[in-house]
């Protein structure tokens, strides 16, 4: 783990830019967006502060009730794409050959499995039965109370079906683990793209994923800047899972949500509330870029 840089409050008499995971972070594991974190964006924004999402999700993923928040911007698929203003600055895909391999090779598996595009989410041709079982059970590790009843369409309301699998502007392919032996076949099979795992705070992972190798949220925060002409003192990241970390430990200030990963925590500058206890206001109003909040409550500085 990279060392941190500081550990004093990061002064925010600067104009910052600041990331912000999606999921476990700007709204909770049931896609519900906090009013106060709706505000605390728009507080800082106003105070000239430009904030960019920085999310496993594709475009396609980032609902209009997001973008409707004010936005400058997104990193997408866990940093395969960076847009500004409008602008695409970077996107990097799986080719065409690369994604015909991984289908055929996970449908020979017999295992579950959708492609993330910036056009949509395309599913395989068995995914509302053979996903059910992983999606209830990834909801059922964040606590919610319906993890039982929930369907895949609950899950994925937008999933498309039946469309074309072997395609050229894939993101990354997420599917189900049958076994943890999926996931080091997958290492084996596909050395040349990114393989990793989700779903798994504090338990064995649920799904795999299939990415551009070398592609992390990371490495596009750096792209963005590049772009920008920005400097990376002036930079804070937030995020609650393994896959956040990175961001984290690049930008100058790291928060970990208090629902985040013990992984995620100790790469943190700050641990703040639970995304369903106002934690991203309280953090917003901690670092001083919004007004302090009389309810703020958070963990303290690591």
């Amino acid at each position: 783990m990279a060392v941190k840089r500081k550990a004093a409050m990061m002064p925010a008499d600067t104009p910052k830019i600041i990331f912000l995971d999606v999921d476990g972070t700007l709204v909770d594991y049931e896609n519900n967006l906090p009013d106060s974190a709706i505000e605390a964006i728009r507080e800082a924004r106003a105070n000239g502060h430009r904030i960019y999402i920085c999310t496993g999700r594709s475009k396609a993923e980032v609902y209009p009730p997001l973008w409707e928040i004010g936005l400058d911007g997104m990193i997408g698929g866990n940093g395969s794409y960076v847009e500004s203003d409008g602008e695409i600055v970077m996107h990097r895909t799986l080719s065409l050959d690369q994604c015909t391999r991984a289908v055929d090779w996970l449908n020979a598996r017999g295992l579950a499995f959708y492609l993330e595009s910036n056009s949509g989410l395309f599913a395989s041709r068995d995914f509302e039965n053979g996903a059910l079982e992983a999606v209830r059970a990834y909801s059922a590790r964040k606590g919610k109370s319906n993890a039982a009843t929930m369907t895949v369409h609950d899950g994925y309301p937008d999933m498309i079906y039946g469309g074309e699998l072997y395609r050229d502007d894939v993101n990354k392919i997420s599917y189900v683990l049958g076994s943890q032996q999926d996931f080091l076949d997958a290492e084996q099979e596909f050395d040349d793209m990114h393989n990793g795992t989700w779903g798994g705070r504090g338990a064995t992972a649920l799904w795999g994923d299939l990415g551009v190798k070398d592609i992390t949220k990371a490495h596009a925060i750096d792209c963005l800047l590049a772009y920008l002409g920005a400097d990376r003192a002036d930079t804070i990241a937030f995020g609650d899972a393994a896959v956040d970390v990175p961001m984290l430990e690049y930008c100058a200030y790291g928060v970990a949500m208090g629902n985040g990963s013990p992984d995620v925590k100790r790469a943190a500058d700050l641990v703040t509330d639970d995304v369903e206890e106002d934690g991203l206001a309280h953090a917003f109003a901690r670092l001083g870029l919004i007004g302090r909040r009389t309810t703020e409550t958070g963990h303290g500085e690591r």
